[in-house]
């Protein structure tokens, strides 16, 4: 089976989108910048796949980790990085990766925070905390988004090669990253649930009365409690939170992008915005097909992402 990172399709300028409305956002986003920078992207983005991959596959099949496989993936993974570190490649796969990190002066430490939140999965079966979820979300979800944003704003140097951006790239994806993050996390409560992975925080689930047996429930097509629906508000209401600090974001980066990297960010937020408003805590059934978009309606927010941008006095 072709693993979701290899599309095979090319976008330059110009092409339709309809080829590539299901494709993951990020990609979509990416597909606006010129050849090199998209390369890389693809490049740095299976790389953390095939990490993260790693151990979810292992996790789906439903049987607790034994010690010796514990030591096993946590051997791998560390293996894999020191590696990386070392600039000693494994493969021709882990060449092109240190090819790319060197050319776009991309920095460790996303991969280095990726690893270590990989390596809280296997040990661990959930969150205890919100404030647990946050700190894992650092290598899960900020690790991945500042390689995005560092890819936005590197500069070019004359030489083939780039430097590093002018701002703070953690700082800068943080917001956009949790607000995605969260977004994902509501999007894939049936999906999630029915794969035997859980990413709701086990303090907020004792707020609302709630255990994993009654989200596994409703994900099977139970009846929707209140209490899932308080439970869904909360995280709705969070998202809206880091979906405000995201937009004050990007718009304190907007002078420091060029116009398609400026774009692409854009392109995030409005189709992660466009998910964020279908949830409707109050009336929602949470299942896969109501809370996805489709392809159409993927294809008209592009449109109006475009026509507003295009169309801002600052271009």
């Amino acid at each position: 089976m072709t693993p979701p990172w290899q599309t095979g399709i090319d976008f330059g300028d110009g092409q339709d989108f309809n080829q590539i409305l299901t494709n993951p956002f990020l990609d979509i986003a990416a597909r606006f910048w010129d050849e090199p920078r998209y390369h890389a992207f693809r490049v740095c983005y299976r790389s953390m796949r095939l990490i993260d991959d790693l151990v979810d596959e292992r996790k789906v099949a439903g049987e607790p980790f034994l010690p010796e496989e514990q030591a096993h993936y946590r051997s791998l993974i560390c293996r894999w990085l020191d590696q990386l570190r070392r600039r000693r490649p494994a493969d021709k796969f882990h060449e092109e990766l240190l090819a790319s990190l060197g050319r776009f002066a991309i920095p460790l430490w996303p991969w280095e925070r990726l690893c270590h939140a990989m390596i809280y999965d296997l040990d661990h079966d959930g969150f205890a905390t919100f404030r647990v979820f946050l700190r894992y979300a650092e290598g899960a979800a900020i690790a991945p988004a500042s390689v995005f944003v560092h890819l936005c704003g590197v500069i070019e140097s004359g030489d083939g090669r780039y430097r590093s951006p002018s701002y703070d790239i953690r700082k800068a994806a943080r917001p956009l990253a949790l607000f995605s993050y969260l977004v994902h996390i509501m999007r894939d409560f049936q999906k999630d649930q029915l794969r035997g992975l859980n990413y709701f925080a086990a303090d907020l689930l004792a707020a609302h009365s709630l255990g994993r047996a009654d989200l596994r429930r409703a994900a099977e097509g139970g009846p929707i409690s209140p209490a899932l629906r308080d439970l869904q508000a909360s995280y709705r209401s969070l998202a809206d939170y880091y979906r405000s600090r995201a937009r004050l974001t990007l718009d304190r980066l907007a002078g420091s992008l060029e116009p398609r990297y400026r774009l692409s960010l854009e392109v995030i937020y409005g189709l992660y915005d466009l998910v964020f408003e279908r949830i409707d805590p109050r009336t929602s059934s949470f299942s896969a097909q109501e809370l996805n978009p489709s392809s159409k309606e993927v294809k008209r927010k592009l449109q109006t992402i475009l026509a507003e941008f295009k169309a801002d006095k600052d271009l």
